[in-house]
């Protein structure tokens, strides 16, 4: 049988999918089979499994942290927003449809209780440890008459619950003494103990509110968590793209910018290049400048048509067309690869109420959405040269698709690679296209720069066309992810009564 614990916040973004990882990462240490279970995530950046299954990016970090491949039980109802108050809803791994707000907390998420729970029940079978992870906060009493992803799940299980609060946001004591009152009594007394998160200065300092809150809640604070500035882990929140630094680098760094789309997705492709030495990544939003940068990229969107919109209103188009006429480098990415183009059609008003728009105009390639949407996992090797990509040209890469639409190409434009193999079958497709000056491409292919050599090349590519000379040594990414996450894992380890939650959880062992 299963043991489990789970996280809940005093209110969102508050560490619960970091300190999630953690846990995950400290128990396969342990020796332990564990696996990660959030019942609902609200993310636009997802992830495609082996088996072509959506899912939430924080639970694919934690499951790697577990040492095990990403499935869709992990995260069975997904919502991704599509606008202020619809959100597509995925459910084991598949759209379910646009729903709103008030559709779906009025009754609609409650009908995937027994989703939830079968999916629970699965991964309960297959693994000896479930690290549970619940959403926003429990205490949100508008939301938990309809609820299925905070109490309601940990009762399912009886799962101890550990209530974390941020500390660095201010008023961490406050929130953790209102959130408990404004839990039920068969609540509160699932929460096992309190965790503080974030905490910058001297310990010693903190015990007088610590002695407070254990007296004044009769619940033991398990954690005081240090503040760690540099984790570097995958974020699944835009929120997190507001705390970007705006200025980094120098002048032997390539200036890499990313259009901040107001509907961005998958904002996790470029977490390589934000870490790669020599590269100054920067999100560029609303009006403002995007400058002389070495490479442009336009990211994937939730609603293309209107961040299309978005780019055309604040000038960013423009900008983006005069940097290309330049010969400056232009990617476009799964969305943002369709922006590019001639033409987005959407005869079944899938994203919006217009049926077709113009796009950039800098690749000759035009785009249909339709309602189905595409999930794959595939791999292939890069065909296109010119001046960008020749470097390129004959590298190995893989990565995921999800999309919902079909793009072609026009004319004699080439393609950016040739797909080999997707969705575990031998294929011969072509993805993508490139500019006649060969200085445009867009792909299809989320985790592009997350393979190392492409990366490598493509960077090399750019410096040369700087002037710049070629860096020294090769980063690898998914390495320095991993070692990462066994930082992360020493850092909450050292500073989490581990002894107490094993006693918590009924573990015959400790971890280690």
């Amino acid at each position: 049988m299963a043991r489990y614990v789970m996280l809940q916040g005093t209110g969102s973004y508050v560490g619960k999918s970091v300190l999630a990882a953690a846990l995950c990462r400290i128990f396969r240490k342990a020796g332990y089979r564990v696996a990660p279970f959030k019942a609902q995530n609200m993310a636009l950046n997802s992830y495609v499994t082996a088996a072509g299954e959506e899912m939430a990016w924080a639970q694919v970090v934690q499951s790697w942290a577990a040492g095990i491949e990403p499935e869709v039980d992990m995260n069975p109802v997904l919502l991704k927003p599509t606008g202020d108050s619809y959100s597509q809803v995925v459910v084991l791994g598949k759209p379910a449809g646009n729903v709103g707000a008030h559709d779906y907390h009025g009754g609609f998420n409650r009908s995937l209780l027994a989703v939830v729970e079968q999916a629970l029940r699965r991964l309960s079978r297959k693994y000896e440890i479930v690290v549970m992870e619940g959403a926003g906060s429990p205490a949100e009493v508008n939301l938990k008459r309809e609820e299925i992803a905070n109490m309601r799940v940990a009762k399912m299980v009886r799962a101890p619950v550990l209530l974390v609060a941020d500390i660095d946001r201010g008023g961490a004591l406050a929130a953790i003494v209102g959130t408990l009152e404004l839990l039920d009594p068969e609540e509160r007394d699932l929460v096992a103990g309190l965790v503080i998160n974030k905490f910058r200065g001297s310990r010693d300092l903190l015990q007088p509110a610590i002695d407070f809150l254990e007296q004044k809640t009769g619940k033991p604070v398990l954690g005081v968590i240090p503040y760690a500035a540099d984790l570097g882990l995958p974020e699944e929140d835009a929120v997190a793209l507001e705390e970007e630094d705006r200025v980094r680098g120098g002048p032997d760094c390539l200036d890499v910018a990313v259009i901040r789309l107001p509907r961005i997705s998958n904002f996790t492709d470029f977490d390589p290049l934000k870490r790669e030495p020599g590269v100054s990544l920067r999100f560029v939003q609303g009006r403002q400048p995007l400058g002389s940068p070495d490479l442009v990229i336009l990211p994937g969107s939730k609603n293309t048509i209107e961040d299309l919109v978005f780019l055309r209103e604040t000038g960013k188009a423009e900008e983006i067309i005069a940097l290309a006429r330049k010969g400056v480098g232009v990617v476009g990415i799964c969305g943002g690869y369709q922006m590019l183009g001639l033409k987005i059609e959407d005869p079944d008003q899938v994203e919006a109420q217009v049926r077709a728009v113009a796009g950039l105009g800098l690749l000759p390639v035009s785009t249909v959405l339709r309602p189905e949407k595409t999930t794959y996992r595939c791999e292939g090797v890069v065909t296109a040269g010119g001046p960008l990509l020749g470097p390129c040209r004959g590298e190995r890469v893989k990565g995921y698709e999800i999309h919902m639409g079909q793009t072609n190409r026009l004319g004699e434009a080439p393609p950016f690679m040739r797909v080999e193999r997707r969705g575990g079958r031998e294929v011969s497709l072509e993805d993508g296209a490139v500019s006649q000056e060969g200085t445009v491409f867009g792909t299809y292919l989320h985790g592009l720069f997350d393979n190392d050599g492409f990366r490598m090349r493509l960077l090399a590519s750019l410096r040369g066309r700087k002037g710049l000379a070629a860096a020294v040594g090769r980063y690898r990414y998914r390495e320095d992810l991993e070692a990462r996450l066994d930082r992360l894992a020493e850092l909450v380890a050292s500073n989490l009564d581990l002894g107490a939650l094993a006693a918590l959880m009924g573990l015959e062992r400790l971890p280690l």
